[in-house]
């Protein structure tokens, strides 16, 4: 175990007043104001430091901000610490100043430029050393400077290998960890899925499902589910249920194998306390507790596992100024505080507010890889994108060639590429073993063994290297049952074929995957039909800042607020409830489910003696428009129906989710989800249900669970992971 120093007993430069760094250029001076100007203009375009005005404008602005970086020492960098709104060190930038001293005081008067020239020639067990010594701005200000050799370059000199119950990121190995996503926890759709990514060799790191609901029951469930499942099939890997931390201890304190611990992590702590809720507080006390009481206790020398992605502080408006790969390369200064075994990076998960196309995603993937090894974390990446973005198969392809050539420790195995629950697109098992062929590499030991005694994997004729068994993605070895298996695939969308070519799907199956990408695509371009609605309800209608659909997807937050109009519009009314529905990113989620939905909701409500307002519509709304609602009608709860986005195939393109925005009265009610979130200034609390679609939650089924979520919100007087701490310790 290690051991965590006090956040007090980090030493943190006083903050100093922003410098100006200015640099000649043949139509004038390029001038900066501050380190944050500094490093955001330094660094590659990319949609969201361009929407938060941190891009450079030109490339003789980007070049000219480079110079100047790379005139910079590491001790100026170091005494320049980034701050908050209000002037402060937050605990993220305090936590990425617990460095190793001696190691950075014998390079602190080296210029950014000589380090990155020094770490090029220097060996892979130096460049890691160095690595220990820098904060999360250092490494983004070297990773600035860098081209695309560089970034591949640096990052493959690093190892860094993490053991829980297996050994992951070992030198010559390629690992992934298998995503069984299911859109509504039918373990028979898991299972499938499991199944089929062992068969193809995947999931030597680690078997973990996102829930779509992520309760405490369900999380138990689907925890207890994946160790039968590893136990017997004998695959020797770990599994996680990436629910919330706090879900994840409340199922840890009633027996579940929570073998190991997951959690997002932002680069601000503003973001962080919000959004993700968590402090650094509380990842202390989860991680103490994995390693006294967790199952792999004394087993595991790390049990962690961290997620990350550039973007997320800028989509919530918490990046203080920060551009986007210097805020992920705080995250990674954080995560290596509590040695993890796992971090995965999912740079394009957002959407075109962050990373527009190829090119933005790529290159993003590439410094973000280069930056957790550097600052000592085990990097899995996940290049990844969705449909409403401009990026591809063919992108995403192009990036994993690069990534492994640098190193990566391990992908994703989403089926065929399509997560079922989080309408995103990874990679595959097909892809893993692939690019194992293509490049040498090789499962961690303990499951090649595994994999090789079960026929799925055979070793190659050079030393190390790994290809196809005879039962390459032969799903029946693991359910021999016809009549099961049938079963188990009736329960899972978007299920192909099994056929495979090589490493590859068949092509049949490929083309049945890339068509149904194509009609989710379209789906994205269709429009609110008012009229298709009129007969459901008598809608108001309100309108957002968002004037047009571009606007909408390249905006962090136009959608999240109301226009000057429509909030005249709105006085306080004495209801409990408010119910808003938008197109979000799919207008035919409102068209396909809100006839069945809203109907069952309304009279739902109504008998159990809820006060409801008139619906509301809005197009091109997001789920923060809830709080700006709650706050015009002075309702306690908004109940907001959007539209998500596709994912693949017809039905799942029409995926509609319910947001609980619960308002959180002024006095002992706030107060206690303060204390819950370690968020003083907390308004609202939110809980989730999602994938409501003929092939997820039918929708009319969807309106009576939501009737029940809306009474156990206003009963318990809270929401999100509170109200699901509170259910799983029986307060009544």
């Amino acid at each position: 175990m290690k051991e965590l120093t006090p956040l007090d007993r980090i030493e943190v430069p006083r903050p100093r007043p922003d410098a100006a760094y200015t640099a000649r250029l043949a139509g004038g001076d390029a001038s900066f104001r501050g380190l944050k100007r500094l490093l955001g203009a330094a660094d590659v375009s990319k949609a969201g430091d361009r929407n938060a005005g941190l891009a450079a404008p030109s490339e003789a602005a980007r070049e000219a901000a480079r110079g100047l970086l790379g005139e910079l020492t590491l001790e100026h960098l170091h005494d320049h610490p980034l701050t908050d709104e209000r002037g402060e060190v937050d605990a993220v930038m305090r936590v990425n100043y617990d460095i190793d001293r001696g190691a950075f005081a014998r390079i602190a008067s080296l210029r950014l430029g000589e380090l990155k020239d020094h770490l090029l020639g220097a060996p892979g067990p130096e460049v890691a050393r160095i690595g220990g010594a820098l904060t999360g701005v250092m490494a983004a200000a070297l990773a600035k400077l860098c081209d695309v050799h560089e970034l591949v370059y640096l990052a493959r000199k690093i190892s860094r290998p993490t053991r829980a119950r297996t050994l992951l990121g070992a030198p010559g190995t390629l690992a992934s960890r298998l995503q069984p996503n299911h859109p509504t926890d039918d373990l028979r759709g898991i299972t499938l899925l499991l199944y089929w990514g062992l068969s193809l060799g995947a999931g030597d790191a680690l078997l973990g499902v996102n829930p779509a609901a992520g309760t405490v029951e369900t999380t138990a469930a689907i925890l207890r589910h994946l160790d039968r499942i590893r136990r017997e099939t004998g695959v020797p890997t770990q599994i996680c249920c990436l629910s919330h931390l706090k879900v994840q201890l409340a199922c840890l304190d009633q027996g579940a194998p929570v073998e190991i611990l997951f959690q997002s992590l932002a680069g601000t702590e503003a973001c962080n306390v919000a959004e993700f809720d968590v402090t650094v507080d509380l990842i202390d006390e989860g991680y103490r507790r994995m390693a006294t009481r967790g199952p792999l206790a004394g087993v595991a020398e790390q049990f962690m596992y961290f997620e990350t992605g550039q973007g997320s502080e800028l989509t919530y408006g918490k990046h203080h100024g920060i551009d986007m790969t210097t805020a992920e390369a705080l995250c990674y200064g954080l995560a290596r505080r509590w040695d993890p075994f796992m971090l995965n990076n999912v740079t394009g998960f957002i959407g075109p507010e962050t990373h527009l196309d190829d090119r933005e995603m790529i290159l993003a993937n590439l410094q973000d890889h280069l930056l957790g090894k550097l600052l000592g974390v085990p990097m899995g990446m996940a290049p990844c994108y969705t449909l409403h973005a401009n990026i591809t198969l063919e992108g995403q392809q192009m990036a994993t060639q690069l990534l492994t050539a640098a190193g990566a420790s391990y992908y994703m195995d989403v089926c065929l590429n399509t997560d079922r629950m989080l309408a995103y697109f990874d990679t595959s098992g097909h892809d893993v073993q692939t690019l194992r062929e293509l490049h040498g590499r090789a499962p961690g030991g303990e499951f090649l063994e595994w994999a090789v005694a079960r026929g799925i994997l055979a070793r190659g004729a050079d030393p190390g290297t790994v290809t196809r068994g005879p039962r390459f993605g032969d799903v029946r070895q693991f359910c021999p049952d016809e009549a099961e298996l049938a079963e188990l695939l009736a329960a899972t969308p978007a299920a192909y074929g099994f056929a495979t070519a090589g490493p590859r799907p068949a092509d049949a199956v490929s083309r049945r995957s890339r068509r149904d990408q194509a009609v989710a695509r379209a789906a994205l371009e269709s429009e609110l039909r008012e009229d298709v609605l009129a007969g459901v309800a008598a809608f108001r209608r309100v309108a957002t800042t968002a004037a047009s659909k571009d606007e909408h997807l390249g905006s962090a937050d136009a959608g999240a607020r109301l226009s000057a109009e429509s909030a005249a519009r709105l006085a306080p009314e004495d209801r409990q409830v408010q119910i808003l529905v938008s197109d979000g990113l799919s207008a035919e989620a409102v068209h396909h489910n809100i006839p069945d939905l809203l109907p069952v909701l309304l009279d739902g409500l109504a008998a159990r003696g809820v006060s409801v307002g008139q619906p509301l519509l809005a197009r091109h709304g997001r789920v923060k428009l809830a709080e700006a609602v709650a706050e015009r009608l002075d309702a306690r709860l908004v109940v907001v129906l959007l539209g998500e986005r596709p994912g693949a195939g017809e039905l799942a393109s029409r995926s509609l989710s319910a947001y609980l925005a619960y308002r959180l009265a002024p006095g002992p009610e706030q107060e206690a989800a303060a204390a819950f979130s370690g968020n003083p200034a907390i308004g609202f609390e939110y809980t989730v249900v999602s994938n409501i679609h003929a092939g997820g939650l039918p929708p009319a089924e969807a309106g009576g669970v939501l009737v029940e979520k809306v009474l156990d919100v206003l009963a318990r007087r809270a929401a999100g992971n509170r109200l699901e701490v509170l259910v799983s310790e029986g307060w009544r």
